[in-house]
């Protein structure tokens, strides 16, 4: 029998990387697709030799439409899983922000999603099996951090959302996976400062893929991982967005990002 094969964004580091790992332990083939082909190589010999997938490389910057296209085809070829992982946010001003930036900001975060999906579903649905992972973020379900990247992430969300109720009873799930601040290169990557974060706040890489994975298979739509997260996020939707917003400047640092 051919083994499943799991498409994942963004898998060089972080999350990706997580997830990566997880479905190569369970015996899925992947499809990996970053900007850096070093990094992509080096990771796919890891998981052939670890737990002797078969891992393709597919090197693209979804924040080029033609890129976005060449991964597109891909799904359209068929997978079980597609994890969209890539993302990236950015430190600054939105309104003295280098607005390129901004752009590609809003392709990898959101038309990236949009498309692969759009791409992987078809397959999926004739199929009658699949599962579309989307990486949102805690930030897409309190206001107050920042403005474009928080927006990218709602979107995310209320777009997994949607589809949730479109594709019910076809076999196919899709999950947006809300994580808060996750030990990662993510935020280095962004030139965001996170010393003064408190202890309490952070997550690890491999129990937020495990608590999301377990959802998954609950047929859980939007996912939140780690206590302190439902709290702060069902505590969230209880009071005033204003009273939401003054919290979130204080604990997540709204100023100095977009």
């Amino acid at each position: 029998m051919p083994r499943p094969v799991a498409l994942i964004t963004g898998p060089t580091s972080g999350l990706g990387a997580g997830f990566a790992r997880r479905y190569a332990r369970e015996g899925y083939d992947l499809v990996l697709v970053a900007r850096d082909t070093a990094r992509l190589e080096q990771l796919a010999a890891e998981l052939h030799d670890e737990a002797g997938a078969n891992v393709e490389v597919l090197p693209a910057d979804l924040a080029e439409a033609a890129d976005r296209a060449k991964v597109a085809a891909r799904l359209r070829d068929g997978v079980r899983v597609l994890v969209n992982n890539a993302g990236f946010a950015t430190s600054g001003e939105f309104w003295t922000a280098d607005f390129a930036a901004l752009q590609a900001q809003l392709d990898v975060n959101v038309t990236a999603v949009m498309e692969l999906t759009h791409a992987a579903l078809p397959s999926m649905v004739a199929a009658h099996a699949g599962t579309v992972i989307n990486v949102a973020s805690v930030a897409g379900l309190l206001p107050g951090r920042g403005s474009t990247y928080s927006a990218s992430k709602a979107w995310v969300i209320a777009f997994s959302e949607g589809l949730a109720n479109g594709l019910a009873g076809t076999g196919v799930g899709i999950h947006a996976l809300c994580p808060g601040f996750v030990r990662t290169e993510f935020h280095a990557r962004a030139g965001i400062d996170m010393a003064d974060t408190p202890a309490f706040l952070w997550l690890e890489v491999d129990d937020v893929v495990r608590e999301c994975l377990a959802d998954v298979a609950r047929d859980k739509v939007v996912i939140v991982p780690g206590m302190q997260y439902k709290a702060l996020t069902t505590g969230g939707r209880m009071v005033p967005r204003n009273l939401v917003r003054a919290v979130n400047k204080v604990v997540g640092k709204g100023r100095g990002r977009t």
